[in-house]
């Protein structure tokens, strides 16, 4: 990449638009969320077909990511990242439309592609910025994720209460997030290749570092998706609370995750990565152990808690890493972001079969055992070198990681 300087107001102005981009990209989610019973009452299919169809959106990130470089080789950080975030924008149109499981599947994957190809567009950049102000923001962008994906899901409850048709609802929606969009990338780096850098394949694997450092990803998205999709069942079935109790839960859970992330920043810049995610695997460890021995449901809650709060800040990590393991970064979040959605994908099923072949405190054992990967794993993610060679001292978070 050219090595351009910014001034430390453009730096800023800069991350500010970036924070906004992952807001309006998890607006997109929270907005679609909220409206699946109607999508699938349009549709016309069964719970057993509609979860087929909600694997399509792994599927197609899984699938689209790898060209996000490309994209971005081609026609620069800030074109492609303004492209690709208004083809996910638009794409929340398309789910709606479907009127049949065929339709709803190529929507559904087509939304995939896009919100993969943008979701690593907008990583990148937020590295990039994170390397040039050599200071922690990746935990905050996000929690800002996170908040907008509360605002697209409080929108879409209040259309949904009103009984409005999701075609209009997502039309609207789309198209004040797209306007948004546009108007918001102005502001981000326009970080381009230099002549001589070769641009990345199309689809290639992605290099070992990111493989290891998704495997820590993966652990840590696996708790997530487990809690979000089952902590209500698990209060429900297994300690016998009400349903507005367990559903409190879930919400309780969600929060604690985004609280987590906007504040954990601070923590990495004090502790380092390594260190951080160390302790992180601890808390989840101990939370998720908390919910298998629980008794009742006060300390169930409070596993699960403990869990978000252990588990918020290591994705962000992982991607920062991912950013900064290669000369590709675009390749390695991408291969990074690839492992832990798969992970997202498959966490709720495979507790579901373990569940129905034992029982779901010890679906949540496995939870735990994979929680500990996070303390036994967390070093390779001291490769993330978050300063350019040559340009500042190491700080206080890299020191530390060096030292552990």
């Amino acid at each position: 990449m050219q090595e351009l300087t910014y001034a430390p107001r453009e730096l800023k102005r800069a991350r500010y638009a970036v924070a906004t981009v992952f807001c309006i990209h998890g607006a997109v989610t929270g907005s679609f969320a909220t409206r699946v019973p109607w999508i699938q009452e349009h549709a016309g299919v069964s719970a057993g077909q509609l979860g087929l169809a909600l694997a399509f959106p792994a599927i197609g990130a899984s699938l689209a990511m790898p060209l996000a470089g490309s994209v971005t080789h081609r026609f620069g950080a800030r074109a492609g990242l303004r492209g690709l975030l208004a083809l996910w924008t638009l794409a929340l149109i398309l789910p709606s439309l479907a009127p049949s499981l065929l339709t709803l599947c190529a929507a559904l994957l087509v939304y995939g592609a896009t919100a993969g190809m943008s979701d690593v567009a907008m990583n990148a950049l937020g590295v990039e910025i994170e390397t040039r102000l050599d200071k922690s923001i990746m935990s905050g962008l996000h929690g800002l994720w996170s908040v907008g994906a509360l605002i697209g899901s409080v929108g879409g409850t209040l259309a949904a209460h009103l009984g409005s048709d999701a075609r209009l609802h997502h039309a609207l929606a789309a198209g004040v997030l797209t306007v948004a969009g546009l108007i918001v990338c102005r502001w981000v780096l326009d970080v381009r290749p230099t002549e001589e850098e070769e641009a990345p394949p199309r689809f290639a694997l992605p290099p070992k570092s990111a493989v290891l450092i998704g495997a820590v990803g993966f652990c840590a998205v696996f708790a997530e998706g487990a809690s979000l999709d089952w902590s209500a069942v698990y209060l429900r079935d297994v300690l016998g609370t009400s349903a507005g109790l367990a559903a409190a839960c879930t919400t309780a859970f969600t929060l604690t995750m985004a609280v987590a992330r906007i504040a954990g920043d601070a923590v990495v810049d004090r502790f380092g990565a390594v260190r951080t995610v160390r302790i992180s695997g601890l808390v989840a460890t101990l939370g998720a152990l908390l919910v298998v021995v629980a008794p009742n449901p006060g300390i169930a809650m409070a596993g699960f808690g403990l869990v978000g709060l252990g588990i918020a800040v290591v994705v962000p990590l992982c991607f920062a890493a991912a950013g900064r393991s290669g000369r590709n970064p675009s390749l390695a979040i991408a291969g990074v972001a690839t492992i832990t959605y798969t992970s997202g994908l498959i966490a709720p099923s495979a507790i579901g079969t373990i569940a129905d072949a034992t029982s779901l405190v010890v679906s949540f054992g496995l939870v735990t055992v994979l929680a500990t990967g996070l303390v036994v794993f967390a070093k390779v993610l001291r490769g993330g070198d978050r300063t350019r060679t040559g340009t500042t001292e190491p700080s206080g978070a890299r020191a530390a990681d060096h030292a552990s």
